[in-house]
């Protein structure tokens, strides 16, 4: 364990700045408080922001192959692009892995929900691959490996048209055993890596295994992690199978709870609102898909006064597309100035930095060890460089750096006290042999449209009346 001191560094206090010193010892934080005595090496912190480290905490870092290039399609076309690509290999899986790690500790994340595609027939494979990128970079990780037990077309409502799928090639006892051995090798908490139960949503997996996880989530003390009505397309699908709402259908067999964060719910009325309330369950705000994708506006303002705990995500880097999270952060901050006149009840930027922290530990079932700059915490930090140009001329720290276009702002980051980020750059990996890596393995390419997608987008046009 290395002990350290930062010296004479900014921190947010109530609605104004301190300068104090904060003392890291054993991992966790000691003192805060102005001129303290250095504990184990001294950290210059003048003209610096410490923050703690911030939640990536909804993102498929696989989908980095495929940034740049998918259509602009809706969801339930834009995923029948992507799973017409050539399938992936460990080694992408892998690289990629590495790539969101980085991409996420330049924009002041520490911990990432890593919704991972799973290699057919190497699912063990694919979690472990995942797992060591993790584990080299240093960042804390949450591997929720994405699993289903129906084929893509059960996704999209019927209509007025009969519709037969065909079986999914996994069943989900098989599924279920999958995850459960994942949980036995690679679940490590005190080591930084923590899996999760985590069906891709209602629109793909049937209620035997959103059970069949809720009972894994309380044998082992697991997360529960999940799309949720993303977009249009799944309320109504959700209606032709439960008829109810997906929400109300969740609650009814038992998976929301407060250890479940659900990603985008976009499609809530509040009704469901106050189910989430009530359950305690997260919502994860992914703003850039979600206009990508033109899936619509989740209403987070009112999530947020009725009591509902929201934090951000970057989401896949094919839909958004990109895994800066301070650009998550400033669009789910901003974008909802439009959805509610009310200016008292608009997100603040100092808001915005509390979602962001204390809000990802909240979903992760981790605020008493994670996302705020208390004694006692685990020391998951990150310290701003406040002389950078993007956050010039001093005016408001926290302001520019949530409302500016901060870039290459993060000069050092620590997760569970070790040192990730130091001047600027990572010192865990070779970044350069990564970005070496990223592009001898790909080519400049162009979309296509295959018959697949040819026919899906036939009967989507359909069923939502284009």
């Amino acid at each position: 364990m290395v002990n350290f001191t930062i010296q004479n560094v900014l921190i947010a206090a109530g609605d104004d700045y301190a300068t104090v010193d904060v003392q890291i010892v054993d991992d966790k934080i000691a003192a805060i408080s102005p001129n303290l005595q250095v504990i184990g090496t001294a950290i210059d912190g003048k003209n610096k922001l410490l923050l703690p480290g911030f939640f990536n905490a909804h993102t498929h870092s696989s989908e980095m192959w495929q940034r740049g290039i998918m259509s602009v399609f809706p969801l339930e076309l834009w995923l029948a692009e992507l799973y017409d690509f050539a399938p992936l290999d460990p080694e992408q899986v892998y690289l990629s892995a590495l790539g969101t790690a980085v991409e996420t500790l330049l924009s002041g994340g520490t911990s990432v929900v890593d919704h991972l595609v799973l290699i057919p027939g190497l699912e063990l494979e694919t979690i472990a691959i995942a797992t060591r990128a993790y584990r080299e970079v240093g960042i804390r990780a949450f591997i929720a490996p994405l699993i289903q037990d129906e084929s893509l077309t059960a996704g999209m409502p019927s209509g007025e048209s009969a519709q037969t799928h065909e079986p999914y090639f996994r069943s989900a006892a098989a599924t279920l055993e999958i995850i459960e051995e994942a949980v036995r090798q690679f679940h490590r908490p005190d080591e930084g890596v923590n899996i999760l139960v985590a069906p891709t949503g209602i629109q793909l997996c049937t209620d035997a295994l959103f059970q069949g996880c809720t009972e894994l989530s309380d044998r082992y003390n697991l997360c529960r992690h999940s799309h949720l009505l993303e977009t249009r397309a799944q309320e109504k699908l959700a209606e032709e199978k439960y008829g109810c709402t997906a929400v109300e259908h969740l609650k009814r067999i038992g998976y929301l709870s407060n250890k479940t964060s659900l990603a985008h719910c976009v499609w809530l009325n509040d009704a469901d609102i106050a189910i989430l309330a009530e359950t305690q369950s997260t919502v994860v705000h992914n703003p850039l898909s979600n206009l990508r994708l033109g899936s619509g506006i989740a209403p987070i303002l009112k999530y947020r006064q009725a009591g509902v705990n929201v934090t951000f995500g970057c989401d896949g880097a094919s839909s958004n597309d990109s895994q800066d999270l301070l650009e998550a952060i400033k669009m789910g901050s901003i974008l909802h100035n439009v959805t509610d006149s009310d200016y008292q009840h608009w997100i603040t930027p100092r808001q915005a930095v509390e979602m962001a922290s204390l809000g990802g530990a909240k979903g992760l079932n981790l605020a008493d060890k994670l996302g705020s700059l208390t004694v006692g915490k685990q020391a998951d930090l990150v310290l701003f460089d406040l002389t950078n140009l993007s956050l010039l001329p001093r005016t408001d720290p926290i302001g520019l750096l949530v409302l500016g276009r901060p870039t290459n702002v993060v000069d050092s980051a620590w997760v569970n006290g070790k040192q990730i980020v130091a001047n600027g750059t990572i010192n865990t990996i070779n970044v350069d042999e990564l970005r070496q890596e990223l592009f001898n393995r790909s080519q400049w390419e162009t979309k296509r449209k295959s018959e697949t997608v040819a026919q899906i987008e036939a009967h989507y046009r359909t069923v939502m009346g284009l």
